[in-house]
């Protein structure tokens, strides 16, 4: 990795590589994909609109000849299209690296296919779901990773255990920030128990800074705010690098990356802190099991005793 942080020009050759980006028709996630596929990696584009990933790919090819491009469908707010999805990239020859890249957020209280607060239900159900759905095939690739978006956000967030489904209350942007927390309790608990069990897949979180994207469409104010924030801050090309990091860099099991300039808003990935509403064990194992019972989806992972 280079000195003064990571970026795509740090990406190595990707050859004979498999990626899933979820998400990767737009933002974030399309830049993801455009970044691997240069680097000669084979990208499924695990996304909901087949019209829309094929536009991606179409682009994308525009600046790689000869991109290995796929559609993967995939809606995270319906569990048995997860199932689905999960089925057709494990006939894959190989799986490498899962992004864990697509999110939502606004202000209209909306509900998955199985009826779970859709914010919870797609950034972290959906996530939870469709990664243990596939740890069979990534245990079959050595070296293979996972990867989840976290988000800066997490910091001060509070989920609401007795409300998960939001019919007490829906404050949006809170709801937001507790599913990022999710994400991260998630991984770092996701890594305890692979590196228990001494499965060769490595689980890494990371998070884009600050990135002028289209997360918060369908809100005019938002979609106003995310212009401001990518002529002030970052477009999703640079939003990418943290991603990029965990995905193809040197990394610690377990980690954390993001931009390192401007307290973590924007600029070059390297590590990250997490809070400690984040690594809490607890609050992670407690998760975990409410996962598992909401979603019907086991990862097969047993708890770990020995947290370190």
């Amino acid at each position: 990795m280079a000195s003064k942080g990571f970026t795509t020009a740090d990406v190595p050759d990707q050859s004979g590589k498999c990626f899933i980006v979820t998400g990767a028709n737009t933002g974030i996630g399309f830049e993801l994909a455009s970044a691997l596929a240069a680097r000669r990696a084979r990208v499924l584009l695990a996304c909901r609109d087949e019209a829309k990933a094929e536009a991606a790919m179409s682009l994308i090819r525009q600046k790689t000849f000869g991109a290995d491009l796929a559609f993967l469908p995939l809606d995270l707010a319906d569990l048995e299209s997860v199932r689905r999805a999960a089925g057709l990239a494990s006939r894959e020859p190989r799986i490498d690296v899962l992004i864990n890249n697509a999110g939502v957020q606004g202000p209209t209280l909306r509900y998955t296919a199985q009826g779970f607060e859709q914010t919870f239900g797609v950034n972290h159900l959906g996530c939870f779901g469709f990664t243990a759905l596939m740890l069979p095939k990534l245990v079959q690739t050595p070296r293979s990773r996972i990867v989840v978006t976290s988000s800066g956000q997490h910091r001060g967030a509070k989920i609401e255990w007795d409300d998960l489904n939001a019919h007490k209350s829906y404050k949006w942007l809170p709801r937001y920030a507790a599913s990022k927390l999710a994400n991260l309790l998630f991984v770092f608990e996701l890594d305890r128990r692979l590196r228990a069990a001494g499965a060769p897949v490595t689980a890494i979180a990371c998070h884009p800074g600050l990135v002028g994207s289209n997360l918060a469409r369908g809100s005019w104010w938002g979609d106003m705010a995310m212009t401001m924030i990518g002529l002030l801050f970052a477009k999703p090309a640079m939003g990418a690098w943290g991603a990029l990091n965990a995905a193809t860099g040197e990394i610690k099991p377990g980690g954390y990356y993001g931009p390192m300039g401007l307290s973590g808003l924007r600029g070059p990935s390297g590590e990250s802190v997490p809070s400690g509403e984040a690594r809490d064990p607890q609050a992670a194992k407690r998760l975990w099991d409410v996962s598992v019972a909401m979603t019907g989806i086991d990862p097969g992972l047993p708890p770990v005793n020995r947290l370190d």
